[in-house]
């Protein structure tokens, strides 16, 4: 046996950012094809209410933001956070108590056609689970959002402004739609940054990295939460297995790989699944020791162990228990069985997951 390198692999971590976007992309498309356009928007809503009560706050001393006045303050951190994930959002001041916001095309969130697959209940279930409750989490009762301009009306995109009023706001009033109303005109300058010297090639990919990867965590916890946990699974499985099918040879080829098949050879095929396996795991992150294949009559075998780094969790676990850890490693585990069964040699990925590790087998013909 022996341990692969946990060096730093960038091209893995852009591989990993766009299989797990992909996923979340998919994963969207089948529950509103299969659930509905109500269980969608209840989904997006929970979806973000996580995603913020995770992030929101324990971010803002980390972005430089807690100086500032709230809206701005608001406004500046959808760009920074944003930003960081590799999704482009501008910012336009108007005023310390009027700041807008305006995501710019392509959508991450609805990348290629998707934006065509899913519905405004999407759009008014993630406004309401984040944009909305941004004063409730800063304790600001006079802190609301309004959008005038949403992606699936056919707009300009989703867009609007973080408005502190000088009244109290009800629950109802926190968010608000008008049509008819224009950003400011877009100054680069105006365009708050990270700090670069926090923020090297090497974060910024792996921020892009997690960022898809929080997406399909909360997501696939939430969607338990919608649909029961059944549902859940079947949706969660069914489209991982899908994606990895689909999103194999670009994530091959981001690595710089090929499937290397030789017909006189296949050992060099089985091999390379390893070694795309091998990549995409540490590129979590996680330590990664193999068992180097072995020919057992006609058939090639070769074993990973995945365990997380320091003794503690998978990173695709890490915070998860009970049901919702259970299902997301199912599902994720799908994923990955999915790229080996688009491959032309169709090997077979097996796991099984005890004491905290992650074992792979690999059985190729």
């Amino acid at each position: 046996m022996h341990v692969d390198s946990s060096s730093t692999d960038l091209t893995a971590l852009h591989a990993l950012a766009k299989i797990h976007h992909a996923y979340f992309l998919g994963l969207q498309l089948m529950v509103s094809t299969r659930c509905g356009a109500q269980v969608m928007g209840d989904w997006m809503f929970k979806l973000f209410r996580r995603q913020h009560e995770d992030k929101f706050l324990s971010s803002f001393a980390k972005l430089g933001l807690t100086e500032l006045p709230h809206a701005v303050a608001c406004a500046q951190y959808h760009v920074l956070s944003n930003g960081v994930g590799g999704v482009p959002v501008e910012y336009m001041y108007e005023n310390d108590t009027k700041a807008w916001v305006r995501f710019r095309y392509p959508r991450w969130m609805f990348d290629g056609p998707t934006i065509c697959g899913v519905t405004e209940e999407v759009s008014l279930g993630f406004l309401k689970g984040w944009y909305a409750h941004n004063g409730v989490s800063l304790g600001n009762a006079r802190l609301g959002f309004v959008c005038v301009s949403q992606d699936m009306t056919g707009e300009f995109g989703l867009c609007g402004y973080f408005k502190e009023y000088e009244h109290e706001l009800s629950e109802e009033q926190r968010l608000v739609f008008v049509q008819g109303e224009r950003p400011p005109r877009f100054d680069p300058d105006a365009q708050p940054q990270p700090p670069t010297s926090e923020w090297n090639e090497l974060r910024l990919a792996k921020a892009k990295r997690n960022y898809a990867l929080e997406y399909i965590r909360n997501g696939l916890t939430e969607l338990i939460y919608v649909v029961g946990a059944d549902r859940a699974q079947q949706l969660g499985m069914l489209s991982a297995r899908l994606i990895g099918l689909q999103y194999h040879s670009e994530t091959l080829a981001l690595l710089g790989m090929t499937e290397g098949e030789n017909p006189s050879n296949p050992a060099l095929s089985h091999a390379g699944a390893l070694d795309y396996l091998s990549r995409m795991f540490m590129g979590m992150g996680d330590l990664v020791v193999r068992e180097e294949s072995v020919e057992r009559s006609a058939l090639q075998q070769g074993y990973l162990y995945q365990t997380g780094h320091k003794g503690g969790d998978l990173r695709i676990l890490r915070g998860l228990e009970g049901k919702e850890r259970q299902i997301v490693l199912r599902c994720w585990i799908a994923l990955w069985t999915g790229t080996m069964r688009s491959r032309r040699d169709l090997p077979e990925l097996e796991a099984n997951f005890e004491n905290n590790q992650l074992t792979w087998q690999l059985t190729s013909v």
